[in-house]
Protein backbone atom coordinates (compact mmCIF):
# COMPACT_ATOMS: atom_id res chain seq x y z
CA UNK A 1 0.00 0.00 0.00
CA UNK A 2 2.73 2.24 0.96
CA UNK A 3 4.53 1.88 -2.85
CA UNK A 4 1.32 2.31 -4.12
CA UNK A 5 1.00 5.81 -2.46
CA UNK A 6 4.66 6.78 -3.48
CA UNK A 7 3.80 5.98 -7.06
CA UNK A 8 0.86 7.60 -6.84
CA UNK A 9 3.09 11.06 -5.50
CA UNK A 10 5.38 10.86 -8.39
CA UNK A 11 2.93 10.39 -11.28
CA UNK A 12 1.13 13.32 -9.83
CA UNK A 13 4.40 15.20 -9.46
CA UNK A 14 5.28 14.56 -12.99
CA UNK A 15 1.56 15.56 -14.40
CA UNK A 16 2.41 18.68 -13.03
CA UNK A 17 5.69 19.41 -14.50
CA UNK A 18 4.67 18.78 -17.55
CA UNK A 19 1.04 20.90 -17.61
CA UNK A 20 3.78 23.21 -16.29
CA UNK A 21 6.25 22.99 -20.02
CA UNK A 22 3.66 24.00 -22.05
CA UNK A 23 3.04 28.25 -21.90
CA UNK A 24 1.26 30.18 -24.04
CA UNK A 25 1.62 33.87 -24.71
CA UNK A 26 0.08 35.94 -22.63
CA UNK A 27 0.12 39.45 -23.96
CA UNK A 28 2.97 41.48 -26.63
CA UNK A 29 4.21 44.31 -27.43
CA UNK A 30 5.65 44.54 -31.15
CA UNK A 31 7.62 47.25 -32.41
CA UNK A 32 9.08 47.83 -35.58
CA UNK A 33 11.50 50.77 -37.41
CA UNK A 34 11.65 51.52 -40.98
CA UNK A 35 15.53 51.96 -41.17
CA UNK A 36 15.84 53.49 -44.07
CA UNK A 37 13.54 56.70 -43.17
CA UNK A 38 14.13 55.66 -39.04
CA UNK A 39 10.81 55.77 -37.97
CA UNK A 40 9.61 53.74 -35.97
CA UNK A 41 6.13 52.47 -34.09
CA UNK A 42 4.15 49.56 -32.87
CA UNK A 43 1.04 47.48 -34.37
CA UNK A 44 -1.55 45.58 -31.15
CA UNK A 45 -4.40 44.23 -31.37
CA UNK A 46 -3.03 41.27 -30.52
CA UNK A 47 -4.62 38.09 -30.31
CA UNK A 48 -3.02 34.40 -30.20
CA UNK A 49 -3.69 30.42 -29.90
CA UNK A 50 0.15 29.93 -29.24
CA UNK A 51 1.62 27.34 -27.49
CA UNK A 52 4.96 26.51 -26.46
CA UNK A 53 6.20 23.34 -25.56
CA UNK A 54 9.44 24.00 -23.48
CA UNK A 55 10.12 19.90 -23.40
CA UNK A 56 9.44 19.38 -26.91
CA UNK A 57 9.94 22.79 -28.83
CA UNK A 58 8.57 21.13 -32.46
CA UNK A 59 5.64 20.66 -30.76
CA UNK A 60 5.17 24.15 -30.54
CA UNK A 61 2.73 26.53 -32.10
CA UNK A 62 3.52 30.03 -32.54
CA UNK A 63 0.40 31.56 -34.26
CA UNK A 64 -1.33 35.36 -34.11
CA UNK A 65 -2.52 38.30 -35.65
CA UNK A 66 -2.32 42.02 -35.34
CA UNK A 67 -4.64 44.41 -35.94
CA UNK A 68 -3.70 46.83 -39.12
CA UNK A 69 -5.84 49.76 -37.52
CA UNK A 70 -3.48 50.14 -34.53
CA UNK A 71 -0.31 51.11 -36.28
CA UNK A 72 1.38 54.08 -34.97
CA UNK A 73 4.18 55.90 -35.41
CA UNK A 74 3.52 59.05 -33.10
CA UNK A 75 2.48 61.13 -36.17
CA UNK A 76 -1.25 61.43 -37.00
CA UNK A 77 -0.84 61.99 -40.72
CA UNK A 78 1.42 59.44 -41.34
CA UNK A 79 -0.76 56.63 -39.37
CA UNK A 80 -3.79 57.68 -41.22
CA UNK A 81 -1.97 57.25 -44.36
CA UNK A 82 -0.58 53.83 -43.46
CA UNK A 83 -3.71 52.43 -42.81
CA UNK A 84 -5.13 53.58 -46.22
CA UNK A 85 -5.13 51.52 -49.79
CA UNK A 86 -2.13 52.68 -50.66
CA UNK A 87 -0.19 51.15 -48.04
CA UNK A 88 -1.61 48.97 -45.29
CA UNK A 89 -5.06 49.13 -46.44
CA UNK A 90 -6.37 48.78 -42.90
CA UNK A 91 -10.19 48.07 -44.07
CA UNK A 92 -9.73 45.69 -46.75
CA UNK A 93 -7.27 43.75 -44.76
CA UNK A 94 -8.17 44.02 -40.82
CA UNK A 95 -5.30 41.43 -39.62
CA UNK A 96 -1.33 40.84 -40.03
CA UNK A 97 -1.06 36.84 -39.20
CA UNK A 98 1.46 34.72 -38.38
CA UNK A 99 2.00 31.06 -38.33
CA UNK A 100 4.67 28.71 -37.81
CA UNK A 101 5.70 25.71 -39.84
CA UNK A 102 8.49 24.87 -37.18
CA UNK A 103 9.95 25.53 -34.33
CA UNK A 104 13.63 24.61 -32.57
CA UNK A 105 15.45 25.29 -29.78
CA UNK A 106 18.50 27.23 -29.80
CA UNK A 107 21.29 27.94 -27.12
CA UNK A 108 19.32 31.33 -25.70
CA UNK A 109 15.56 30.34 -27.04
CA UNK A 110 14.19 29.31 -30.21
CA UNK A 111 13.88 30.10 -33.85
CA UNK A 112 10.59 30.14 -35.34
CA UNK A 113 9.44 29.61 -39.13
CA UNK A 114 6.82 30.23 -40.41
CA UNK A 115 4.16 32.09 -43.12
CA UNK A 116 3.98 36.03 -42.19
CA UNK A 117 0.62 37.53 -44.19
CA UNK A 118 0.40 41.21 -44.73
CA UNK A 119 -2.77 42.12 -47.14
CA UNK A 120 -2.59 39.14 -49.37
CA UNK A 121 0.79 38.38 -49.60
CA UNK A 122 1.87 35.35 -47.66
CA UNK A 123 5.37 34.90 -48.06
CA UNK A 124 7.81 32.63 -45.30
CA UNK A 125 9.96 34.38 -42.27
CA UNK A 126 11.93 33.31 -39.70
CA UNK A 127 11.99 34.83 -35.68
CA UNK A 128 14.59 34.61 -33.46
CA UNK A 129 13.31 34.62 -29.94
CA UNK A 130 15.15 34.68 -26.99
CA UNK A 131 13.97 33.67 -23.53
CA UNK A 132 15.10 35.55 -20.13
CA UNK A 133 12.10 34.43 -17.65
CA UNK A 134 8.40 34.86 -18.60
CA UNK A 135 9.61 36.98 -21.20
CA UNK A 136 9.90 35.58 -25.21
CA UNK A 137 12.02 38.41 -27.66
CA UNK A 138 11.27 37.56 -30.97
CA UNK A 139 13.34 39.73 -33.57
CA UNK A 140 13.04 39.79 -37.36
CA UNK A 141 13.98 41.82 -40.45
CA UNK A 142 11.81 42.16 -43.90
CA UNK A 143 11.12 44.22 -46.49
CA UNK A 144 7.65 46.11 -46.88
CA UNK A 145 7.89 45.91 -50.28
CA UNK A 146 7.65 42.52 -50.43
CA UNK A 147 3.89 42.72 -48.79
CA UNK A 148 2.76 45.16 -51.72
CA UNK A 149 3.87 48.41 -49.61
CA UNK A 150 5.64 50.31 -51.81
CA UNK A 151 7.41 53.25 -49.48
CA UNK A 152 10.35 53.90 -51.74
CA UNK A 153 11.26 52.30 -54.99
CA UNK A 154 14.35 50.01 -53.78
CA UNK A 155 13.58 46.92 -51.91
CA UNK A 156 16.93 47.45 -49.58
CA UNK A 157 15.03 50.89 -48.89
CA UNK A 158 11.71 49.05 -47.70
CA UNK A 159 13.61 47.14 -44.47
CA UNK A 160 11.52 47.11 -41.27
CA UNK A 161 13.52 45.47 -38.04
CA UNK A 162 10.96 44.39 -35.77
CA UNK A 163 10.77 43.31 -32.51
CA UNK A 164 7.98 41.36 -30.47
CA UNK A 165 8.11 40.92 -26.92
CA UNK A 166 5.71 38.19 -25.36
CA UNK A 167 4.71 37.03 -21.94
CA UNK A 168 4.24 33.88 -20.74
CA UNK A 169 2.11 32.44 -18.44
Amino acid sequence: MKKLGILFLLISSLQSVIAQQTLQLSSAEISFVYLSNNTDGSISGFSSSATLDEANPRNSVFEGSVSTETIKTGNFLRDWSLKGSKYFDADTYPKITFKSTSVSATDSGYSVDGDLTIKKTTKPITIKFVRNGTTLTGTTTLYASDYGIHVKKDRADNKVSVQMVFQLK
